[in-house]
């Protein structure tokens, strides 16, 4: 069962949702606005050199900013 990230179009609040089947939330946890879109998760990364220092990394929250479409399939998240 997957966990995806949710963000709630009404108050900018990004949270999280454990799908079970095809369910998707109904509504946002931190405001009750039935306006939430899924994010396109991004993936975190370290690479190692032969030392074993870090030599590059890579993560972020979530790759949406919160924009002002009004959902997040106009504005391509």
């Amino acid at each position: 069962m997957p966990i995806y990230e949710y963000h709630c179009n009404e108050c900018g609040h990004n949270f999280e949702y454990l799908v079970l089947g095809g369910s998707r939330p109904d509504q946002c946890p931190a405001c009750e606005a039935g306006e939430v879109c899924r994010l396109m998760s991004t993936c975190g990364f370290v690479s190692k050199g032969s030392g074993g220092q870090t030599v590059s990394a890579s993560a972020s929250s979530t790759s949406c900013t919160g924009c002002s479409a009004s959902s997040c399939a106009g504005c391509g998240h």
